[in-house]
C-alpha cells in the first residue's frame, strides 16, 4: 500500500514537473525581437553569422518562439569573394514586438528612425528581463552590432566586426546601447545599433566599455 502511494506520488510529481516545463516553454510564442540572455562565450567570435543566428534561433525555442526564422541583427563586411551583409536586410519587414508584447518598430523603416520604442525598458531578453545598463552593475548595454545607424555594413577596409564575427582576437566590433544611454548626453550615445567601438574582440575586451558579447534577435 505504501509503495503504491509512493510510486503515485512520484508519478504525480513528474508529471507536473512536465507540464510546468511546458508552461515555461509556452510562455511567449508571439515575440518576434528580444536581445540575447546569455552570449555565446567567445567574445565576438561567434561562430559567423550562422552562428549567431543559430544562438538566437536555441534561446527563442527555448520560450516557445522556435517556430520562427530567427536572425541576428548583425551586419558583416565584404569578403574577397562575395558582398557585404547588412543587418537591416535580415530581419525580415517587421513588426516587431518584445517578450512582453510590446511592439518596438512596425518596419524596417521604423526601426532605424527615431521613432522606434527601444529602450531599457522595452530592449528585453527571450525570457523578459531587462538588460543591465547605466547605473547598474555590471553594465552588459553594449550590443555586438557591426553596423552604422541606418543598419548597413561599413566598408571592407573597416573591420568593425571582428573579422565578421569569427574572431575573438583581431578587430573592434561597433556597439549599439540597448538601454540609450550613456556617459555623455548626445544622440551617439543614445543610438541603439551605432554608438562606439569595442576595444577589442575578446570577453575581457568587451566587458571594458560595458558589454557581455550579447546581441540583437528578430525574427523574419
Amino acid at each position: 500500500m505504501h509503495k503504491t502511494t509512493l510510486f503515485s506520488l512520484l508519478a504525480t510529481t513528474m508529471l507536473l514537473s512536465g507540464l510546468t516545463r511546458s508552461v515555461q516553454a509556452q510562455q511567449v510564442p508571439n515575440m518576434t525581437f528580444f536581445v540575447t540572455s546569455t552570449p555565446i562565450g567567445k567574445g565576438a567570435d561567434l561562430g559567423g553569422l550562422a552562428g549567431a543566428d543559430a544562438h538566437c534561433q536555441e534561446l527563442a525555442a527555448a520560450v516557445g518562439a522556435g517556430n520562427k526564422i530567427w536572425r541576428a541583427y548583425l551586419s558583416s563586411t565584404e569578403p574577397p569573394n562575395g558582398k557585404a551583409v547588412n543587418a537591416r536586410d535580415r530581419i525580415g519587414n517587421g513588426p516587431w514586438q518584445n517578450s512582453k508584447g510590446v511592439t518596438i518598430a512596425q518596419n524596417v523603416n521604423d526601426l532605424h528612425s527615431n521613432n522606434n520604442k527601444l529602450a531599457r525598458e522595452t530592449a528585453l531578453t527571450e525570457r523578459g528581463n531587462m538588460i543591465s545598463g547605466v547605473g547598474y552593475t555590471p553594465v552588459w548595454h553594449d550590443i555586438l552590432t557591426g553596423s552604422d545607424r541606418d543598419g548597413r555594413a561599413f566598408p571592407g577596409n573597416i573591420n568593425m566586426t571582428c573579422n565578421n564575427w569569427t574572431s575573438s582576437e583581431f578587430g573592434k566590433a561597433m556597439l549599439g546601447h540597448s538601454d540609450r544611454t550613456g556617459l555623455a548626453d548626445n544622440e551617439w550615445a543614445h543610438s541603439w545599433n551605432s554608438t562606439h567601438q569595442s576595444r577589442g574582440c575578446s570577453n575581457a575586451d568587451l566587458a571594458a566599455t560595458g558589454g557581455n558579447g550579447l546581441f540583437y534577435c528578430f525574427a523574419q
